[in-house]
């Protein structure tokens, strides 16, 4: 049975945000809050904007697209029960960042954008929170949502191992899905979706066979339920609005991801096993050596990964 172990660690590597990147979108972020506080403290001092960073930053499972770009989600929150809608605040917010970039910003469903053309993006979704009441997010043509970003990230740490392998297997996941050519669940569904596998899987020392594994547990799931809860306020379903079509697509692609990784976990050179992983993780994922594996090793191997009834 061929070991990719290594070939997945190095493919962890390549789509994992650099240093160097890490720094820019920083020094960035810090740019813009400085932005948003002047403006705010010229123009509508009642209004005193605070940050928290958030999202796949802040849990630390971002990945570099194909095409290299990275996110970051940094909240403003207000302490105060606003007095203007909250399309007036996403304004507002519009208008601040408006001229940091070359590019304009857009004003999305849940956040302003700020977009470094082809680098990376900041997006400052915007909150209020007033005692007694959970924190409400401003959404583009609805108004005020319930909302608690911070409670979903601690969620996530919560759920962590040691050894970091939920982090890849998040990353590993998401770039299984920035190498489709079709809409592929949200990177805050496929992180829900492996916290939860991973929660009823025995976590193997290899990274091939956890996510071959977290695949099947996944499928198992939505096959019983197609369904992704948020596991904090506001508990909505991010598969509400798929349709069939959608749906479909998305488990057809699942399927043919956990067939294709049986087979690689099954195969004993890495090479043959490496291009099968590499149909679905793209060609930023390595090529193994064209070697066979060890008779012995890989019997020994294959009765440890098959010792999960889901290996099979």
């Amino acid at each position: 049975m061929a070991d990719c172990n290594n070939l997945f660690r190095r493919y962890h590597g390549e789509i994992s945000i650099g240093s160097a990147k890490n720094n820019k979108m920083k020094d960035s972020k810090e740019g813009l809050r400085e932005r948003i506080r002047d403006w705010f403290a010229e123009n509508q001092p009642e209004y005193e904007p605070q940050f928290y960073i958030q999202g796949s930053y802040k849990m630390k499972n971002g990945i570099r697209t194909s095409e290299d770009i990275c996110d970051l989600d940094d909240g403003i929150y207000f302490f105060r029960k606003p007095d203007v809608s909250a399309s007036t605040i996403k304004e507002w917010v519009r208008q601040t960042v408006d001229g940091y970039t070359d590019t304009p910003p857009e004003n999305r469903k849940k956040c302003v954008r700020s977009i470094f053309a082809g680098d990376y993006e900041i997006d400052h979704p915007v909150y209020y929170k007033i005692d007694g009441q959970d924190y409400k997010i401003a959404v583009k043509g609805i108004g005020w949502e319930d909302s608690d970003p911070k409670a979903l990230v601690d969620w996530f740490v919560k759920n962590k191992d040691k050894e970091g392998r939920l982090l890849r297997d998040v990353k590993y996941l998401k770039g299984w899905a920035d190498d489709r050519s079709f809409k592929m669940p949200s990177g805050l569904a496929l992180t829900i979706l492996a916290t939860n596998a991973k929660n009823k899987i025995v976590l193997n020392e290899r990274d091939d066979i956890t996510l071959r594994d977290i695949l099947k547990e996944i499928k198992k799931a939505l096959n019983a339920k197609f369904e992704c809860i948020v596991p904090a306020v506001p508990y909505d379903d991010l598969f509400a609005d798929y349709d069939e079509d959608r749906k479909n697509k998305f488990m057809s692609a699942l399927d043919d991801f956990i067939i294709d990784a049986d087979k690689a976990i099954r195969e004993t050179n890495q090479l043959r096993a490496s291009r099968l992983w590499r149909r679905h993780l793209g060609s930023r994922f390595p090529l193994g050596e064209d070697n066979e594996e060890n008779h012995a090793a890989s019997s020994a191997a294959i009765g440890a990964a098959t010792s999960n009834p889901w290996a099979k």
